[in-house]
């Protein structure tokens, strides 16, 4: 009975989370490019944990691999926000 109960309290636990982790996450940021001076308004997905640290060093080493260099997360958000964000993103909504 006891084995019974905690793998029902375990089943539980893990389908409690599962929304919260599909749910999404994702950041706005604006970014630079030099020679001749670029500057970008986007939005990205994070992969990692869902917080503008985190965030800012996941979209560092995307960004800069493309040659753009992050200059700050303004936002952290879940799948909610996306909408009003995607017009002002323009080519740069989850490019990166």
């Amino acid at each position: 009975m006891k084995h019974l109960i905690l793998s029902f309290l375990s089943a539980a636990l893990i389908a409690a989370a599962l929304p919260a982790s599909a749910a999404g996450c994702y950041a706005d940021y604006k970014a630079k490019q030099d020679n001749p001076l670029r500057l970008h308004y986007g939005v990205a997905q994070i992969n990692g944990a869902c917080n503008a640290g985190a965030a800012k060093a996941e979209l560092s080493a995307r960004l800069s691999a493309q040659g753009w260099t992050l200059l700050n997360i303004l936002s952290v958000f879940g799948e909610d926000g996306l909408a009003q964000r995607r017009d002002s993103a323009g080519s740069n909504y989850l490019r990166f």
